[in-house]
């Protein structure tokens, strides 16, 4: 199983980032997927979820400011990334879990996210 996350850069305060992450070794649309992040010093937290029926979830610190969608055609998980603040900047990790199997999680090796003027 690989997850490869791509997209991370330097951004200015207010700017957008996409990032995207490319699923191989599973069966991607029977995967619920996550974006986590970790910034210096600070433990892994949650960023966003979709389902693999397309249900959505956000952190508070996201909301109306971050997209999570899915192309199950290209095994491609998206986080559209708007209004960005110098408090998102983080190592953002792409995550996959199985359908009804909690036990299971897969990381991808994260990309960078540094957000400064």
């Amino acid at each position: 199983v690989q997850l490869q996350a791509s997209g991370g850069d330097l951004v200015q305060p207010g700017g957008s980032l996409r990032l995207s992450c490319a699923a191989s070794g599973i069966t991607f649309r029977v995967y619920n997927m996550g974006w986590y992040r970790q910034a210096p010093g600070k433990r892994r937290e949650l960023v966003a979820t979709i389902t693999a029926g397309g249900g959505t979830n956000y952190a508070d610190s996201v909301k109306g400011r971050f997209t999570i969608s899915r192309d199950n055609a290209k095994s491609t998980v998206f986080l559209e990334m708007n209004s960005l603040k110098a408090e998102d900047t983080a190592v953002y990790y792409c995550n996959a879990q199985p359908v009804g199997v909690s036990t299971m999680n897969y990381w991808g090796q994260g990309t960078l996210v540094t957000v400064s003027s």
